[in-house]
């Protein structure tokens, strides 16, 4: 049977707060077989590994800095000098190989080497039966390619490392250190299914248009052949000079853009986030010409409001009892969200009943959807069950 309890601190000490939330999780399994780990960027993460692996010796683990704060069933959990959130699961079945790369060539490569340490984690060279990845924002969908190459097609979540100001602060960590620029993954091999929720629970409106020109990867230069600031501006009737610069990453929150998949069952969400004074708009995700970009709408009410009937939604879905959760929930609607955050955390309380669950902020999610084809987005929810 899996078992999962979850930990958290927000001692101004790194180490100290390390400690007392591995000790928390410790208190309540028999053996910590890995632990999924979300801190702030405030804090000296060496230290805060340390204090972990004070705890939970040889135990693996895998997370990133997140926005703000985590939430777990206390609530929402943030501290002026710093907060950390553990899961850690618990199953006498469960294989795990955990593993880094630093991206020294391409993030291609990157992912390869990730996925080739984490077999050997494992001690096996069989696909595992899903994974998680944790990435820095920009090149998530080449890191997720390059660990494709080498176990193929797999179910995979997880979230892209975020800190509190997009100043480039994030970090990533597993239990050999902690590292900037890579990618970090969790082979998991179960006889136990996993079930993933993701969605950015917007509404589509009749705004729509095809991708004409891009610049690189995420630049969105033209819609429809018109310069991709001035459509969007004229989609919801503002003047485009209000959304130059960071102004659109703000105003996009509760109307970003979206692609669909090949099926149409998953809309990706696309989260503008600068507006340039040629027209073109910075993307969180990769875009390519030719594809359909949809205005997509929602009310804070309702990004609230998703939170707790995701975690609905995710039980229904889910073929057996869930025995955790692990809930990446967009750094993005977060800060839209705002001093409303507790109302996000009850919301999720109420429709988790007893199961443990962590919650992270992002600024980039990982899913899938029925057709196990792994998307990377923005401004969405990711929230993953392991059955009991």
């Amino acid at each position: 049977m899996l078992k999962a309890s979850t930990g958290s601190s927000v001692l101004p000490q790194a180490f100290d707060a390390g400690k007392e939330a591995a000790a928390e999780i410790k208190s309540e399994l028999k053996s910590v077989k890995a632990a999924f780990v979300y801190a702030s960027c405030a804090y000296d993460l060496d230290e805060m590994l340390k204090g972990i692996r004070s705890e939970l010796p040889g135990v693996p683990f895998v997370g990133n800095t997140s926005f703000t704060g985590v939430i777990t069933p206390k609530g929402f959990i943030t501290g002026e000098k710093g907060f950390i959130g553990i899961m850690g699961l618990e199953d006498d079945v469960m294989c795990i190989g955990v593993a880094s790369a630093v991206k020294t060539d391409s993030a291609v490569q990157a992912g390869r080497e990730a996925a080739e340490k984490a077999l050997k984690a494992a001690g096996t060279t069989t696909a595992p039966d899903y994974f998680y990845m944790t990435a820095p924002p920009g090149e998530e969908e080449y890191y997720l390619k390059g660990i494709s190459e080498i176990i193929g097609r797999v179910p995979f979540f997880g979230g892209s490392a975020a800190d509190n100001s997009i100043a480039g602060e994030w970090k990533l960590f597993t239990d050999a250190g902690v590292f900037e620029n890579g990618v970090g993954v969790m082979f998991v091999y179960s006889d136990k299914p996993v079930t993933n929720y993701f969605t950015g629970a917007y509404h589509e409106t009749k705004d729509v248009g095809v991708i004409t020109k891009v610049d690189g990867d995420r630049t969105l230069v033209e819609i429809d052949g018109v310069p991709a600031l001035d459509k969007y501006a004229a989609w919801r009737g503002i003047d485009r000079n209000s959304i130059l610069g960071m102004n659109l990453l703000v105003s996009t929150i509760t109307s970003p853009l979206g692609v669909k998949d090949r099926i149409g069952d998953l809309v990706a969400i696309r989260h503008p986030m600068n507006g340039n004074e040629d027209g073109s708009i910075n993307v969180g995700n990769k875009l390519a010409v030719g594809t359909a970009v949809i205005r997509m709408e929602a009310s804070v009410d309702e990004l609230i409001d998703s939170a707790g009937a995701g975690v609905s939604a995710l039980l229904e879905k889910s073929q057996a009892p869930l025995g955790a959760m692990l809930l990446v929930h967009c750094g993005g609607r977060r800060a839209g969200i705002g001093d409303r955050i507790d109302e996000v955390a009850e919301g999720i309380r109420k429709a988790a009943g007893d199961v443990p669950y962590l919650v992270e902020f992002t600024f980039g999610e990982y899913g899938y959807e029925s057709d196990d084809r792994n998307t990377c987005g923005g401004l969405m929810l990711s929230f993953t069950g392991f059955a009991r």
